[in-house]
């Protein structure tokens, strides 16, 4: 094992998904009151977005199709509005950060996984834009600069939980499942690395699970456990 795929929301900065939402809802229909939509028309677009990327088989970025099928939602061509959005995710997408809880270890962790050799990935649903992205790595007190390789709407065509997209990973990463593992706090979502034969990690207490996907299948860490894990790696050249 030389390579260790992390997820973000939950796992390397944890936080309540549900207070996640409420907060960026919040955040963005104040944002863009000035569209004049009605404000559940604009939240069931955005919604309608993240399902559609949720769905891509591949043919086209996710970023290419959120906006199709946010346009589509919404009766109106949206792309104009792509510039108002990464100035949104630059500026008041911050206020949401309040609901976040960073781990005092996880910056330390990535560091030492890195300084041991160890190829980082920041594996994160890619529903995103980077500069979204990127904000919450930083509330995270992470640097995207330690990871080999971050997944966001404008570099990837499938999500999780679709295997494909740990495939596309691996393709693009040059490794194969046995060289990895994959550490996050969703059963379902980062579960699906199983199928491909690499071993899952839920970490924190952050834990997402399912009917189908109970959290007691998988080996849970603490960051402490994490990080005494990394103490014991070997150093690779």
């Amino acid at each position: 094992m030389d390579t260790v795929l992390f997820d973000l929301d939950g796992t390397l900065l944890p936080l309540s998904n549900e207070s996640f939402v409420r907060a960026y809802f919040k955040a963005f229909l104040e944002r863009f009151a000035y569209l004049n939509f009605e404000p559940q028309a604009l939240i069931k677009a955005v919604w309608s977005g993240t399902e559609a990327m949720m769905r891509n088989d591949g043919r086209k970025l996710n970023r290419e199709v959120f906006w199709e099928a946010f346009s589509c939602a919404l009766g109106k061509d949206m792309r104009p509005y792509e510039g108002e959005f990464e100035n949104f995710y630059k500026n008041e997408f911050n206020s949401v950060r309040s609901v976040a809880s960073p781990a005092p270890l996880a910056n330390e962790c990535v560091k030492e996984l890195r300084r041991r050799g160890y190829t980082v990935v920041l594996a994160t649903n890619p529903i995103f834009p980077a500069v979204a992205t990127e904000a919450r790595v930083e509330w995270a007190g992470l640097d995207k600069d330690d990871f080999a390789l971050i997944t966001t709407y404008e570099n990837s065509r499938f999500c999780k939980p679709n295997p494909s997209y740990f495939t596309d990973i691996l393709e693009r990463i040059g490794k194969r499942p046995r060289d990895c593992i994959m550490i996050g706090n969703d059963t379902e979502e980062d579960g699906a690395a199983l199928k491909l034969g690499i071993p899952v990690f839920l970490l924190g207490d952050c834990i997402i699970e399912t009917e189908e996907h109970r959290a007691e299948s998988f080996e849970r860490l603490s960051f402490k456990d994490l990080k005494n894990y990394i103490d014991s790696l070997p150093i690779l050249n």
